[in-house]
């Protein structure tokens, strides 16, 4: 006997929708996907509708819940799971900016002690500080260097007791042979926050490099004769993260990226403190952060992370740039766990039940981990 069965909805898998199908949830994980009649028996609750998909997957969540991750204190990665898991997201990478070696430090020891502890804590991804002092967006620009000896150290350490760790570094800040050997410690090496050329780019691409943060953001830029980071990121096989709120990129910018890397793209939201907050202001390194209009920014207008959900961001492609439901929930599911190596992001008999219901407008409407609901903010 099932302990839940799902009906309905169309059931998006990580690939795919079906209709007609049922979800058959037992002890925590999927046992089965059937057609409604054939279901066993068990509780049922039926769906009006929409699109039952794998819970959401996140790989650049900088803060939640009123906090950001800096290390300062040891609950941090709980409190910024649990909101997000509230906004839909049940699988994340907490997010570093960058912070000084001992900050790095000590989120690095507060990720290994969440291992297997933190529902929802898929790994770690430490956005600098190895990033180009050209291009330093929101990140504090006197902690910016070159990644040394004793970093390297680190991030291997790292890399070998987490379940997946990300890096945003640019070729400015790190020599191609670093690259490669945290590639070859497994770590996910992203290119970011660059005013590199498309050939640095590609060379970082041959060490190991595999990802693009935040794409088009705090980069370099497409030119006549120079592509810059931007034109490596769409035309080389790197992944890159985009943020789909409008504001970040311009719609027409999504539909070029859209357009030209069909297979290679994923959603994140740089969401900072005030995610599942009614928040409206704060501190990041001293400086106040204001929250405006749909958006977050230094008092100087500088971007600052976003306002944004992955619900709103999978809602912005569908309803605004009319992307197909199976590639816009693949973007923010089954292509960021791929990217990272998470047994996530899908719906399959023996993975979590991890869930997420949008109604017919792309609206979320529930949400469940492990097979159990979860209050929706």
């Amino acid at each position: 006997m099932a302990d839940l069965i799902l009906t309905g909805a169309a059931i998006f898998d990580g690939a795919t929708r079906r209709t007609g199908q049922a979800l058959v949830i037992g002890n925590g994980t999927v046992t089965a996907i059937l057609p409604e009649d054939e279901a066993p028996a068990g509780p049922r609750q039926a769906l009006p509708g929409g699109t039952l998909a794998p819970g959401l997957i996140d790989l650049q969540v900088n803060g939640g819940g009123g906090v950001m991750l800096d290390g300062a204190a040891p609950d941090q990665i709980a409190t910024i799971c649990a909101a997000h898991a509230a906004l839909g997201t049940t699988g994340l990478l907490p997010t570093l900016i960058t912070d000084t070696p001992a900050a790095t430090e000590a989120v690095i020891a507060a990720g290994i002690a969440a291992t297997g502890r933190v529902p929802g804590f898929l790994g770690l991804h430490l956005e600098g500080p190895h990033l180009d002092p050209a291009r330093p967006g929101c990140h504090p620009p006197g902690l910016i260097r070159p990644m040394n000896d004793d970093d390297l150290a680190r991030y291997l350490r790292a890399a070998a007791a987490l379940p997946a760790l990300m890096i945003t570094l640019a070729p400015a800040s790190a020599r191609p042979d670093q690259i490669a050997a945290l590639a070859q410690a497994g770590v996910v090496v992203c290119l970011g926050h660059a005013e590199c050329t498309y050939a640095e780019a590609a060379a970082a691409l041959n060490a190991g490099a595999r990802g693009v943060t935040h794409l088009f953001n705090a980069m370099s830029q497409i030119g006549g004769r120079e592509p810059g980071l931007v034109g490596a990121a769409l035309t080389l096989p790197f992944a890159a993260g985009l943020i789909a709120d409008g504001i970040h990129v311009h719609p027409a910018n999504l539909r070029l990226a859209l357009a030209a890397r069909p297979e290679g793209l994923f959603l994140v939201t740089d969401a900072m403190a005030v995610a599942g907050t009614d928040m409206t202001e704060f501190p990041l390194a001293g400086r106040r952060i204001l929250r405006r209009d749909g958006a977050l920014r230094l008092e100087n207008g500088t971007l600052a992370g976003a306002d944004l959900s992955l619900p709103q961001a999978i809602r912005f492609l569908i309803s605004e740039l009319g992307l197909a439901p199976d590639r816009a929930l693949a973007m923010a599911t089954s292509r960021p766990a791929a990217l990272i190596g998470a047994p996530a992001g899908r719906i399959a008999p023996g993975l979590p039940a991890d869930l997420v219901h949008f109604d017919a407008d792309w609206h979320l409407t529930g949400i469940w981990r492990n097979g159990v609901a979860v209050q929706a903010n």
